[in-house]
């Protein structure tokens, strides 16, 4: 049986390979990968500016180590599965909606092919472009299952306040 919240469908070993490789080439420009990522994203959606509080260049650290975290652990479920959870719980926290994360894996690919040019060929692409949408899948899944669990709490926390003090 697969834990609560595992991405659904399975990924190809070439294809974690392939993302694999081409992240420990980006390792080296993490930052300028980091910073592209975040140009693409506000460039083309600038609304989602104000969602990003703080310094910038840590929110870029935080998010090319979850990248390295996440990349580690795609061909064993059990690690990857209470991760996405957490991930997923967080963002939906935020109110991050299903539009925003395919802005965030758009913006992904085409910093991606900033940072990394002609290396990052139509493979690659297809291969994070696969593993996000996966990632993806699976947070928005821990978050939504996060926000009916608390909504359920909450109705049913105040239907016993209704009947105590009826």
């Amino acid at each position: 049986m697969e834990p609560l919240n595992a991405p659904t469908r399975h990924l190809a070993p070439a294809t974690i390979e392939r993302v694999r490789r081409s992240l420990a080439r980006l390792q080296p420009a993490a930052e300028a990968a980091a910073q592209a990522f975040y140009a693409r994203l506000f460039e083309a959606h600038p609304e989602l500016r104000p969602l990003f509080k703080g310094d910038m260049q840590a929110q870029g650290a935080k998010l090319m180590e979850m990248l390295s975290s996440v990349a580690a652990v795609l061909t064993r479920p059990w690690g990857l599965a209470p991760m996405l959870r957490r991930l997923g719980e967080r963002h939906a926290g935020y109110g991050v909606l299903p539009w925003q994360y395919r802005a965030v894996g758009t913006a992904l690919l085409r910093a991606l092919q900033d940072v990394l040019g002609p290396e990052f060929g139509p493979d690659e692409r297809r291969a994070w472009a696969e593993v996000y949408s996966h990632l993806a899948e699976a947070m928005q899944m821990a978050g939504a299952a996060s926000v009916l669990l608390a909504t359920t709490r909450e109705a049913c926390n105040g239907a016993g306040a209704d009947q105590r003090s009826a």
